[in-house]
């Protein structure tokens, strides 16, 4: 299977385009190798990918048919990402949830308290 229908298959990109973008962009490595969209990937390979700045890694377990259930992915892929890039994650999550537009007034009593939470 083609990486890039694989990482949509496993639900790791929304689109196949977007994974497919991915690859072309140098983002995705299978077995510490850049490589190209039309790449197979067999069982047992390590991909590792970059999205929104934070590395992921996962081992193919096994090679799908076709896009599946968020249920159904953990079957296919055991996660070896880090705990430092998912600490990385949560908190650019936590970054865009607290960023204000510019000129948007103050912040509600809910946008205070999260506020407050973060900082302290």
């Amino acid at each position: 299977m083609r990486v890039d229908k694989f990482l949509w298959c496993v639900r790791k990109y929304k689109t196949r385009s977007l994974a497919a973008d991915a690859v072309k962009k140098d983002k995705v490595k299978v077995n510490d190798e850049i490589v190209k969209p039309s790449r197979e990937v067999r069982v047992g390979d390590k991909l590792s990918y970059k999205k929104e700045g934070v590395e992921f890694s996962l081992r193919v377990l096994d090679l799908p048919k076709s896009r599946m259930g968020a249920k159904l992915v953990p079957d296919y892929i055991e996660d070896l990402t880090p705990k430092e890039e998912l600490d990385k994650q949560n908190f650019i999550q936590m970054m865009h949830k607290l960023n204000r537009p510019r000129g948007t007034g103050r912040p509600t009593k809910k946008e205070r308290r999260d506020l407050d939470d973060f900082i302290s």
